[in-house]
């Protein structure tokens, strides 16, 4: 059986994204998505919990995201998971998983960044698409729908 591996998250970034380039020139980003769970527990109390999820991306769209996301933009990543492991200078064995991006988009509803909705993939342009402006703000009539 082969495997496979999905995972989709939306939250916002903890600190600025962080490009570096690998020796044979190949660009890597790396950012951090704080993932906000809200949750009732026993009691009937409302609860928070707050998991950092690391992420990187390559290529374009590592560089892509470098340059127009910031510290606090809401984000949406969609790529596999991949499990790195490695010895630290003691010897100890270390590993850690982390989203590799195949999508990103931005995420409207903070003041601190993103551009609501805009969207950036590995084949996208260098800047991300606007929402156009002419969109009604009048209720879908679902029986124009054809299915």
């Amino acid at each position: 059986m082969r495997g496979f591996s999905k995972a989709i998250i939306t939250g916002n970034l903890t600190r600025d994204p962080e490009l570096r380039s690998t020796p044979n020139g190949a660009s890597v980003c790396s950012f951090t998505v704080a993932v906000n769970r809200v949750y009732r527990d026993s009691s009937g109390s409302q609860q928070e919990d707050v998991s950092f999820i690391d992420c990187s991306a390559w290529g374009k769209l590592g560089e892509m995201i470098s340059q127009y996301a910031k510290k606090g933009t809401g984000v949406l990543v969609s790529g596999r998971l991949d499990q790195r492991s490695w010895e630290d200078k003691e010897g100890n064995k270390r590993s850690r998983v982390e989203i590799v991006a195949e999508d990103f988009n931005f995420v409207s509803g903070n003041e601190r960044g993103g551009n609501g909705g805009s969207r950036a993939e590995s084949g996208a342009s260098d800047a991300p698409e606007a929402i156009p402006d002419d969109i009604p703000d009048e209720p879908i009539d679902l029986s124009d729908i054809p299915f």
